[in-house]
């Protein structure tokens, strides 16, 4: 039925995801052994990672007691990993055109209410310079799947990204894309215009589910799409990103899965996922699936989940969008997520549809329903984001880019993570990018949070560091922009 992807071997090896769920019910052996589960949170705390079978345990309990426990431990590991940084970018939709009939998705070809657009280069360029005017560096580019919109027209649109700017200091400076799964020779295109991570989701790993949720076009295609990373990775893309699509199935046993997924890419191309991603299903136009979950997930769960992803997947940023609302993504920054995006609008020209909107007009803050791919729970403005984990919560927010342009990416990246050599790089240059939002974009309030978060962070570096960071914050202060190391 789908030739391209006869040859592909199906790696998701479902009887050993379902055993190991069987063996961590409440009430197993193996779910009431106290000692084996300290001894798993021990292991996970020394960022050894989790196996299927240790994981499935740590998902599947129903103790509150040790759900505390696994909440701090992950709490814990990130600290130990991130520090306080946490990086933030913003999804830019430029084309909702889609072919595919996904049953949960708003963009699903046979939804007649939608306003299907796709930006010009005129409006993929205002786009962009009102995210630069906000003070975002860092864009995932969307895109739906059209064969009028092929690899060379995404590679045309990553250019322009990158070339427009509003001033000397405003131009984005990474661009990573989700867009449908391409060939290796397409995948080159993206490598060559400066693609940072290529990000595609599997939705589903259960395959009997995802067939009965992909009915039509070239997505039905489970194979070509769960091999989607291994070919980005062989074109020459380093970091990639995977993620499920909770709600549509067993939300354990999609995170099992996930797991799998990051061993294999692993196994054959030497480094996993750079990132894994975690939405939940949201109400969209069209999609009656979306409105009512197959599979609940409540905040509770879904909290557990990320906790359970940080533990077995030490290195990896974990994101999370706008989706969820502002209390539930304060909660998951703090059991693991390394990664959010801010003031998202998900569909083609929201950005632009927001500034013309009056204040009182209540799509200012929730989007078009008639455009939009899902629905947001987090509607503040980047500014809000800021002050608020600034000042709030004592993190520090980062637009670094430095690693990708420096070449620390991929296998290089995940060796000085593992070493803990990076945060010789990521802390300090964390502190100059956030700088430069200060200066350049910041409201009053949030600049004076932010000055007396990097004095802090200043006073407790090394000395010799200090000075030499000390040193390029100056430079900031004097005009300069870009700096890192």
């Amino acid at each position: 039925m789908f030739p391209r992807s006869a040859h592909l071997a199906d790696f998701i090896d479902l009887d050993r995801i379902s055993t190991a769920l069987a063996a961590a019910q409440p009430g197993a052996p193996a779910a009431t052994d106290a000692a084996r589960l300290e001894d798993i949170l021990a292991k996970a705390e020394a960022r050894a990672g989790l196996t299927l079978e240790e994981a499935a345990l740590l998902l599947r309990t129903r103790n509150p007691e040790t759900d505390q426990r696994i909440l701090a431990a992950a709490s814990r590991l990130k600290k130990s990993i991130y520090g306080n940084r946490l990086v933030l970018f913003a999804p830019l939709y430029v084309t909702n055109e889609c072919c595919n009939r996904c049953v949960y998705c708003g963009f699903q070809d046979s939804n007649t209410a939608l306003d299907r657009r796709t930006l010009t280069e005129a409006e993929l360029q205002r786009e962009v310079r009102i995210l630069e005017s906000q003070g975002q560096k860092r864009l995932l580019l969307v895109y739906g799947e059209h064969p009028t919109r092929g690899a060379e027209w995404i590679a045309r649109t990553m250019r322009t990204v990158y070339e427009t700017s509003n001033e000397a200091h405003d131009h984005i400076r990474r661009v990573n894309v989700n867009c449908a799964p391409l060939s290796v020779e397409d995948f080159r295109l993206l490598q060559q215009e400066g693609i940072g991570t290529y990000q595609c989701f599997q939705e589903t790993y259960h395959r009997p589910t995802y067939e009965a949720m992909h009915l039509r076009g070239p997505k039905a295609d489970y194979l070509w799409r769960l091999h989607a990373l291994h070919r980005a990775m062989e074109a020459g893309i380093e970091d990639v990103g995977m993620g499920p699509l909770l709600g549509l199935y067993d939300p354990d046993f999609e995170v099992l899965a996930t797991l799998m997924h990051a061993a294999r890419l692993e196994a054959d191309c030497g480094v996993g996922p750079h990132t894994v991603s975690f939405p939940r299903l949201e109400p969209a136009l069209g999609a009656e699936v979306a409105s009512r979950p197959p599979h609940h997930l409540s905040d509770e769960h879904f909290t557990r989940i990320v906790a359970v992803l940080r533990l077995a997947l030490p290195y990896t940023g974990l994101i999370l969008s706008t989706r969820e609302s502002e209390a539930l993504r304060t909660r998951l920054i703090e059991v693991g997520v390394s990664q959010i995006s801010a003031a998202s609008r998900t569909y083609p020209g929201g950005y632009a549809d927001a500034e013309q909107q009056q204040p009182d007009d209540t799509t200012q803050c929730h989007g078009r329903p008639d455009a939009q791919q899902f629905a947001t729970g987090d509607h503040r403005s980047l500014d809000a984001v800021v002050h608020d984990i600034v000042q709030n919560h004592g993190y520090l927010p980062s637009w670094c880019t430095a690693c990708y342009r420096a070449g620390r990416t991929g296998e290089h990246f995940m060796d000085l993570a593992k070493t803990g050599g990076i945060q010789k790089f990521c802390h300090p240059n964390s502190l100059l990018t956030f700088q430069e939002y200060l200066l350049d974009y910041a409201s009053p309030e949030t600049r004076a949070a932010g000055n007396a978060l990097i004095e802090r962070e200043l006073a407790a570096m090394p000395e010799s560091r200090c000075a030499r960071v000390a040193a390029l914050l100056g430079r900031i202060q004097n005009g300069e922009r870009d700096l890192y190391l």
